[in-house]
């Protein structure tokens, strides 16, 4: 496995087809990263505040996973994110052509249909449906600027 200090990062949009069986492709570019990074290892779960899934290289998952099973059990809120993160969270391979199957249960909650978006996120993917994606992007562009709810750190970030 590749050194995972000098790994590229997972950023860029892409527009995806997913076939009747709930096969889509990993874009090209990330074939060789997502086989040097993780043996083509993915986790797939739900994102717990959008219809959209997160996909996940095993190792990335790992160090999520870990920090969610040290979660106090009897806190409500802690059980409710580990039941719906770690609940939901599915081996997938890469295969041989590239692509990755994704069950039924995790395209309904995404509401996926045919054509979907891929957003990098630097060590994780996340994937919409591609109308919901859409209105989603629309709605973040049109809604107003609260700058008090920014943390300070990237309140100092210049772009």
């Amino acid at each position: 496995m590749a050194d995972p200090t000098k790994r590229q990062r997972l950023r860029g949009v892409f527009a995806l087809t997913m076939d009747a069986k709930g096969r889509m492709a990993i874009p090209t570019r990330y074939r060789s990263v997502l086989s040097d990074w993780c043996e083509n290892q993915l986790v797939v779960t739900i994102d717990t505040d959008e219809k959209c899934l997160l996909v996940y290289p095993l190792p990335e998952w790992e160090k999520i996973e870990e920090k969610l099973e040290a979660l106090p059990s009897f806190n409500a809120a802690a059980r409710r994110i580990q039941r719906l993160l770690v609940g939901h969270a599915t081996d997938i391979e890469v295969d041989s052509n590239g692509r990755m199957l994704l069950s039924q249960p995790l395209r309904d909650y995404a509401e996926l249909g045919k054509k979907l978006v891929l957003l990098g996120q630097g060590n994780k993917f996340e994937l919409w449906d591609e109308e919901l994606w859409n209105s989603r992007r629309e709605a973040y562009i049109d809604e107003e600027a609260d700058n008090s709810a920014l943390p300070d750190d990237l309140m100092q970030l210049s772009l």
